[in-house]
């Protein structure tokens, strides 16, 4: 079901804006062929298509998402070069505009890097595991725990980011519901719901919000504008879930995991890593990455002292390894949009899409029917869109498409990184057809955030 969504909405994606799109954070710095109805435009907006789809299929085909975007983005590239002597552009402003995109892709990547890193060696030293051992063993009814879950998903994923806190959470309700499939299903439900909210008023909760405030158009304490709705968009689904919860008491698992040795001392440098990231984009103009990748090299450091520290077991303990086991496809996925759809943006559809959308239907309408967009493809796609756009849009408007994309991958199992995790890890429990069900009910929460934006922030 989920896939015949996908394939029913990306022409609907592809008339709203012909090309996904290319972050930007300045005036134009490259040229724009308009190519219009040309067959090699159309040719490499089927490369997209084809590509996206190969992603929406990964879980059939096991073809991990990053191959089929960074083959598209390579045969779109190839089409243009191409075709870009017939409209004057010569091989050096071709390559202007390929570096401009290596420039942003950069960025991004050192910054996820360093993030990555960070929650691999957190999760080394059993951090994560020591969290959800204590819940397990708290002695919380279902209820209870109900309610503990949605809440640590909110605020732990801001610093976490939603994916990492759905698989943690995720895990402590697997365990507790182990006999209780209706239970399992519904706070997985909750988990993403509020990973998802909780990611939205935070540069570092998810991708776009990352993308916004490295472009420039949100500063850091901006994003706190969207707390309260946030808030709101958390509470309302699941105040109206909590009640079919029964309050039994969970099974009974007797397990005890520690934190192993210098975990505390490494939660505080990445409490000081993201201050220097905010600090050093703040007050010295430098861009978030570089703060990240300083924090970066203080962690290396941490960790050769822990590894000749003594303790037998950190003998091995190695920051590098853990750079190795970072999300590789998803890093490489991004290179593959951002280099795709910067191709499409070369060719001239992004004018039509700004034209089409902020000045046909308005930004408002334009942001919140991207919301809704997201729940079934990605947001971050739908993110690099708006982006590519440049759009002269005020401080609320770019609050609102990070409200929007954040929290609109909620409404489906599939629109959001944290609920494809946990189909995975509870499978056959939390499923796409058991989030369908609590689809209206977190629409009411969608639409209360917007409107409490619109009220407080407006």
């Amino acid at each position: 079901m989920q896939y015949i969504l996908s394939f029913l909405l990306i022409p609907i994606l592809l008339t709203i804006f012909p090309s996904a799109a290319w972050a930007s954070t300045g005036a134009e710095s490259h040229p724009i062929i308009h190519v219009g109805m040309h067959p090699v435009g159309i040719f490499c907006i089927g490369v997209f298509v084809l590509s996206y789809i190969a992603v929406l299929l990964e879980e059939k085909v096991h073809l991990p998402k990053s191959k089929p975007v960074m083959f598209g983005a390579s045969i779109i590239w190839v089409a243009i070069a191409i075709i870009a002597p017939s409209y004057d552009v010569d091989h050096g402003m071709l390559r202007d505009a390929v570096f401009t995109g290596l420039e942003e892709y950069a960025s991004l990547l050192l910054f996820l890097l360093a993030a990555m890193t960070y929650i691999s060696v957190l999760q080394e030293r059993l951090v994560f595991e020591t969290l959800r051992s204590k819940l397990v063993q708290s002695g919380f009814n279902l209820q209870q725990l109900f309610w503990i879950t949605g809440i640590l998903s909110f605020f732990l994923s801001p610093i976490a980011d939603n994916l990492t806190t759905a698989l943690v959470m995720g895990a402590v309700v697997i365990s507790v519901g182990a006999n209780n499939p209706k239970f399992v299903a519904i706070a997985c439900i909750n988990v993403v719901c509020a990973a998802n909210a909780g990611g939205a008023f935070s540069p570092f909760g998810d991708i776009t919000t990352l993308m916004v405030w490295q472009a420039g158009h949100v500063d850091f304490f901006g994003f706190f504008a969207l707390f309260v709705p946030s808030v709101v968009c958390f509470l309302i689904p699941t105040t109206i879930m909590s009640f079919f919860i029964p309050k039994d008491n969970p099974l009974t698992v007797k397990e005890v995991v520690s934190m192993k040795h210098g975990a505390k001392f490494i939660i505080f440098l990445g409490l000081c890593t993201i201050a220097m990231a905010v600090g050093f984009e703040q007050f010295l103009g430098l861009p978030p990455f570089v703060g990240m990748m300083a924090g970066l090299s203080l962690l290396m450091i941490t960790a050769w002292f822990i590894r000749h520290s003594g303790v037998k077991a950190d003998k091995d303990f190695d920051v590098i390894e853990q750079v190795a086991r970072s999300e590789w496809d998803t890093l490489l996925f991004f290179f593959g949009v951002i280099f795709s759809v910067g191709g499409l943006s070369f060719l001239g559809y992004m004018e039509l899409a700004s034209s089409t959308m902020y000045d046909g239907w308005g930004a408002s309408v334009a942001h919140i029917s991207l919301g809704l967009i997201s729940a079934v493809i990605d947001n971050i796609p739908v993110m690099f869109a708006v982006l590519s756009m440049e759009p002269e849009l005020d401080r609320f408007q770019w609050l609102l498409i990070t409200l929007t994309t954040g929290v609109g991958g909620s409404l489906l199992s599939v629109g959001s990184a944290a609920g494809v995790a946990l189909m995975g890890t509870a499978r056959g429990q939390y499923t796409f057809f058991s989030h369908l069900k609590w689809t209206p009910v977190i629409a009411l929460g969608y639409v209360a955030a917007i409107g409490t934006h619109f009220l407080i922030n407006g």
